[in-house]
């Protein structure tokens, strides 16, 4: 492992990312429980922590696994340089030989999971760690932080962009959130398939393509609308849009055709009855000439209200605070748990929660997606245990980390082709969005099972 002395040599390396260290993204009880570990002689003792949801939101059929790559770089970050150090001690958090420990603390072991952009159903084995216990418990608060977030807001933009049926998506929420929530927010909904962001940190950090023109502000700003609309296509081109409910609708379509004629990009409604004014809006700029000009339409939507505007003349949807909240689930319940600890003779020995109410199936996992004989998915199968047998399916876990190295990085395209992959692979009935029992059922096996 290595000491502090070179722990600043690693935050200038990552200094460009502007991002430091993540250790203190815990909770106190993660390092109390190390330093009694420590003092009981348990905290080395090999471990396997799981990360997994005991069920799904209320109502919700599939979840959407979002934050893997985000999860990574929290691992790989996941140090305590001299500045953790002194806050720790000047906090009296734990005891000086544990913050010796501390600082030479680095992730040493393994991490399996589910690849980023995969569907998850309940007690689906996201991740599972392998450590020691000293460094795979410290990991918990972070791994879970990151996870759950990410993963509410990729299965809210999963069930928009289904409910939008091939028609664009555009992230517009940073001003409903945190604004760090919003740059990890703007990567989940692209990763579930929205085409872009109105957020730019998360095009500068994550490649996100970004899109903006204009608010009502601009309108206000000039004289006219016409001086507006006129500005706008001067700096920015016909392939402009414009947002035309500022005053009246109709006025402000004539008036855009007027100023950028027929090319005009697309106009933006963001009030009113929005099916309504999409089919008014439509005829008006076909008689106009401006057959090719797109109608997106904004102002508090979720997957409902998308799916209501189906049969309107709409060409795309822009989505905030729905979004951004996980459209009423804005966590995931994922949960972090030990089940399976190595033993005083050296052998690996299952361990679980049985509290009735919060259930833990102890074993080391593996995970599959079972297929029919048309590839639809019909079961999630966990085989617990070195005994289980295989299952004929899909395998689900992969490594994600090795000896404490990262190995499995990837293009957030990646994760967005798998994402559609595997939503296409479930059965219809994943499509709706009335409430519902998860679409296909989680079947445990192995010897380890209760």
């Amino acid at each position: 492992m290595v000491g502090t002395d070179e722990a600043p040599t690693l935050s200038r390396v990552r200094a460009p990312r502007g991002e430091g260290s993540t250790a203190l993204f815990t909770d106190r009880y993660e390092l109390t429980m190390l330093q009694a570990a420590r003092q009981a002689g348990t905290a080395e003792r090999r471990s396997v922590f799981e990360l997994f949801p005991r069920s799904l939101p209320e109502g919700r059929r599939y979840g959407v696994v979002a934050g893997v790559g985000r999860a990574l770089d929290a691992i790989e970050r996941f140090e305590f340089d001299d500045g953790v150090l002194s806050a720790l001690a000047d906090a009296g958090v734990v005891d000086d030989e544990t913050l010796d420990w501390l600082a030479g603390y680095r992730f040493s072991g393994h991490v399996w999971g589910y690849p980023e952009g995969e569907v998850y159903l309940p007690y689906s084995p996201l991740m599972v760690v392998e450590s020691t216990f000293g460094e795979a418990v410290l990991l918990e608060t972070v791994l879970l932080s990151v996870l759950n977030h990410d993963s509410a807001i990729a299965s809210a933009a999963s069930r928009m962009t289904w409910a939008a049926n091939g028609r664009p998506c555009v992230e517009m929420g940073s001003r409903r959130t945190h604004e760090e929530a919003a740059v990890a927010a703007a990567r989940a909904a692209y990763v579930a398939g929205f085409a872009s962001t109105s957020n730019l940190a998360a095009g500068h950090r994550f490649g996100v393509p970004t899109t903006g023109t204009s608010a009502h502000s601009f309108a206000l700003l000039h004289d006219s609308e016409r001086a507006a609309f006129t500005a706008q296509v001067a700096s920015l081109g016909a392939g402009t849009t414009l947002l035309v409910d500022t005053f009246d609708v109709a006025d402000a379509v004539r008036t855009g055709i007027e100023v950028a004629g027929p090319d005009l990009g697309a106009v933006r409604l963001d009030s009113g009855d929005l099916g309504v004014l999409a089919h008014q809006v439509r005829r008006q700029l076909d008689e106009l000439g401006a057959r090719e000009t797109r109608i997106i339409v904004t102002s508090d939507l979720d997957e409902h209200a998308i799916a209501a505007l189906g049969s309107a003349p709409v060409d795309g949807y822009g989505v905030g605070t729905s979004l951004v909240t996980g459209s009423g689930h804005p966590t995931c319940g994922f949960v972090y748990k030990l089940v399976a600890r190595e033993g005083a003779d050296g052998t690996m020995a299952p361990v679980a929660k049985t509290s009735p109410d919060k259930v833990s199936i102890g074993g080391r996992k593996q995970a599959t997606r079972r297929l029919d004989a048309r590839g639809i998915a019909d079961a999630e199968v966990i085989s617990t245990g070195a005994g289980a047998t295989p299952v004929d399916g899909r395998p689900l876990l992969v490594p994600l980390v090795a000896d404490g190295t990262v190995v499995a990085r990837e293009d957030l395209d990646e994760c967005r082709a798998r994402h559609q992959r595997a939503r296409d692979e479930l059965p219809v009935q994943a499509r709706q969005l009335s409430r519902g029992e998860p679409v296909i059922p989680t079947i445990h096996t192995g010897p380890d099972v209760p």
